[in-house]
């Protein structure tokens, strides 16, 4: 099947590119991964201005969605340019929080997702000890396990000191893993917490796999751009049949991935979502390989803005369910909820 953008996606998601290029992200992402959030947080309200958080927030709730499609094409852009922050965990709490019987904290929590004044980070079961940005996010939700499912929100009530301890080393710097907030404010239990987690999953999944092909794609257009000007023998490297196979294969990689991720947008079906999310992190992660080949030592340094997207890369493929989770959800053999 093909899938094409309307002319209005088409232009929301050029607007949204000539953003991100104009801003630097690249020294937005190091400032991030040091620690130093002003910029991203300014990045942050930027891309809140374009509307991108109020896609994932109903109309009731002063958003313009629930409108998947529209955040699958935002957040290719966001992978592109590699942009930090705990986006796809602030589109997944908005997810959660819209379960019709959460209507009271969707009130309460969603009209400033919508405009970009509260970044939030989401943790569920089987995500792992930690969560995303803990340090840098306004709220921070986290669904317990006991009974028939809890929902808390914690915020931080220590200083500086406090935030920076809980960040524990990660594979991709700039996305931060954080050790939970203790306690938390009682939200809700019970079966809207559970439908309301399943629905969190699905929507992060979407919006990880559309992040993970705009990673692949920038990571393809970089690699495309050095072996022309990289020369071996007295010839570019690009000119190199070998070269050419395997930049041919990251893009038919890629080119097959997205369709699945726009259909998974248009169903929001479990076994869409994961199947877009394992052919999108995959063929990423391919590119990244290959990427990192064609590069040479230089590939190798973190210093090369290549980097950037290199860790992205391998970071997004266990984000919201590994593989292998996922495949189980294809096949019909996981459940919806697992994730790792």
């Amino acid at each position: 099947m093909r899938f094409l953008l309307d002319p209005e996606q088409t232009a929301f998601a050029r607007s949204l590119d000539a953003l991100l290029t104009a801003a630097d992200t690249p020294a937005a992402v190091r400032s991030w991964g040091a620690g130093d959030h002003a910029a991203g947080r300014a990045l942050w309200s930027r891309i809140a201005d374009l509307g991108v958080f109020a896609l994932a927030v109903p109309e009731a709730y002063e958003g313009l969605g629930p409108r998947p499609v529209e955040v699958a094409v935002a957040f290719v852009e966001l992978g592109r340019h590699a942009v930090p922050g705990p986006s796809v965990e602030t589109v997944a709490a908005a997810a959660l929080l819209s379960e019709p019987r959460l209507a009271h904290l969707a009130k309460r929590f969603l009209p400033e997702v919508a405009s970009g004044g509260t970044v939030m980070t989401l943790a569920l079961p089987g995500g792992g000890p930690y969560v995303l940005d803990g340090d840098v996010a306004d709220v921070e939700l986290g669904v317990g396990v006991t009974g028939a499912g809890e929902l808390r929100v914690a915020r931080e009530a220590a200083g500086p000191e406090g935030r920076t301890s809980r960040v524990r080393r990660s594979l991709d710097p700039a996305r931060r893993l954080c050790l939970p907030r203790p306690g938390g404010e009682l939200l809700a239990t019970g079966p809207p917490v559970v439908a309301g987690a399943a629905h969190a999953v699905r929507w992060a999944r979407l919006a990880t796999a559309a992040q993970a092909l705009g990673v692949g794609l920038a990571l393809l257009d970089r690699t495309v751009a050095y072996v022309k000007q990289r020369s071996q023998f007295g010839v570019p490297v690009g000119s190199f049949q070998a070269v050419r196979h395997r930049l041919a294969d990251a893009k038919i990689a890629l080119e097959f991935a997205r369709p699945l991720v726009l259909g998974a947008a248009l169903s929001l079906d479990p076994a869409d979502v994961a199947a877009a999310k394992v052919a999108a992190c995959e063929a990423a992660y391919a590119t990244a390989r290959t990427a990192l080949q064609l590069h040479g030592a230089i590939g190798y340094t973190a210093e090369y803005d290549l980097s950037l997207w290199l860790t992205r890369a391998r970071a997004l493929r266990s984000a919201w369910g590994s593989p292998g989770e996922c495949r189980a959800v294809v096949l019909g053999d996981g459940a919806d909820a697992g994730f790792g």
